[in-house]
């Protein structure tokens, strides 16, 4: 597929390495000639220098063969510019708009036809989205949904004190009371597929796949509290905390908001009168144990500096905070910060590129295309959900006759409202939902893809 990504940026870059990694014909746009030179030395892909919003510049990067434009530059208004300005040179065109000013989300959704917009993504929209999930069960530091919400995949940590501290998957039951299905490991910052024999240790991240009643229950089994959220602290007041304060005063949770910029701070407390906003300096320990960040339900770091928000997670993790989340701008570090007290990571831009990597699969193959693709364990594998259709191979055959790819397995089989954790004699039928995780590189386009 012929596509065209205006901005390499961090978002633009990432999709760069996910696209170019599938076999896409990629050309890249951008205002410096010196991040492009990068780039392309480093990936396959052609790049224009210029303003994207221009049809000239569009013209040179080939926008009238193209199958679909991505507008990741720093400026909402440009990004719509080349949307509009693409899309008149080529009807055909597909185009995918990143808007994140607030102000302009309400036109950009209701009126996305007269901006020539196949999709909008808003990276700070969907983090607070993700931050407000992870409140309601504080035990998980990573929850993604399938199936309608009926199957949930789950990333906990294990602790030293951790009942499943040494037990084997084969006696996962047997200790857990529930039924689950532990489908990844991450074991020093390698990703597993485990087999039966595979015994948990200290210090594993595992990604847990089961119906959310299950998940729930596995929590309370395993001894880990998940207390209601009544008093948040949020660390900077920029976009992702605009759109997490008015989803969580909508639920009357006790929010503050600690931020050293004035003006941020007096629009903040504008636009929500219930909010607590103290303008302070987070890296400054008498500031928060003034703001009392000790006696908070949950602390989200969420500072435009990563550095700062790690050592804030810190803190508050050492004053035993129940909740802590972390917002990573960058994602080079984070195998080793994962490693770090530092509770439940959360990243824009990786949000951001799922959502656009489930579009252009779905484009490139519009019969039996993923319904929804979720990144775990550390970028080293993918949770993918499919609708089983009549064209999918092996229907009504039990697993253990036939075999999957190395590295793939059949998380869960969803048959109308009824969940199956799979087994050998499960079988999958026109209609099924069925979850997989593919661990490593390869690319799961279609159901039949996971067959050996």
């Amino acid at each position: 597929m012929r596509i065209i990504i205006a901005g390499d940026g961090k978002v633009g870059h990432m999709l760069t390495r996910h696209l170019s990694g599938e076999g896409h014909d990629l050309t890249l746009i951008d205002n410096d000639p010196s991040a492009l030179e990068t780039t392309v030395e480093r990936y396959d892909v052609m790049s224009v220098v210029g303003n994207c919003g221009s049809m000239e510049t569009l013209r040179s990067a080939g926008v009238d063969k193209a199958d679909l434009l991505i507008t990741a530059t720093g400026q909402d208004e440009l990004n719509l510019l080349c949307c509009m300005t693409a899309h008149g040179m080529n009807p055909e065109l597909h185009t995918i708009a990143r808007i994140r000013t607030p102000d302009y989300m309400e036109s950009t959704y209701t009126m996305r036809k007269l901006f020539a917009l196949s999709l909008v993504v808003n990276p700070e929209r969907q983090t607070a989205r993700e931050i407000d999930r992870l409140m309601r069960y504080p035990g998980y530091l990573k929850r993604e949904k399938f199936a309608n919400g009926l199957v949930e995949l789950v990333e906990l940590k294990i602790d030293a004190e951790s009942p499943l501290d040494g037990v084997p998957l084969h006696q996962l039951t047997q200790v857990a009371h529930v039924q689950v299905l532990v489908c990844t490991v991450v074991r020093d910052g390698k990703a597993v597929t485990p087999s039966g024999d595979f015994v948990l240790q200290a210090d594993d991240h595992i990604y847990v796949t089961g119906a959310a009643k299950n998940l729930s229950l596995l929590l309370k089994n395993i001894g880990i509290a998940t207390p209601k959220i009544r008093n948040v602290i949020i660390a900077g007041a920029g976009g992702t905390s605009y759109y997490l304060t008015q989803l969580l005063c909508r639920e009357n949770v006790n929010v503050k908001i600690i931020d050293p910029n004035r003006e941020r701070c007096e629009k903040f407390a504008e636009a929500f009168p219930s909010a607590t906003v103290v303008e302070g300096d987070v890296s400054i320990r008498s500031v928060l144990d003034r703001e009392k960040l000790s006696q908070a339900d949950a602390v989200v770091s969420m500072t435009g500096i990563d550095e700062l928000n790690v050592i804030l997670s810190l803190y508050a993790d050492s004053l035993k905070v129940p909740q802590v989340i972390t917002k990573l701008g960058r994602g080079e570090n984070r195998k080793l910060l994962e490693q770090l007290p530092i509770g439940s990571i959360v990243s824009p831009k990786e949000l951001c590129c799922d959502t656009i990597t489930r579009y252009v699969r779905a484009m490139g193959n519009q019969a039996g295309s993923a319904v929804s693709i979720h990144t775990i364990a550390n970028d080293q594998a993918e949770a993918i959900e499919f609708a089983v259709e009549e064209g999918t191979k092996h229907l009504g055959e039990p697993l253990k006759a036939f075999r999957l790819k190395k590295n793939v397995l059949v998380a869960s089989i969803t048959h109308g409202r009824n969940i199956e954790v799979p087994n050998g004699e499960s079988v999958m039928r026109p209609g099924d939902r069925v979850v997989i995780v593919a661990n490593g590189d390869m690319v799961i386009r279609n159901l039949n893809d996971i067959f050996a």
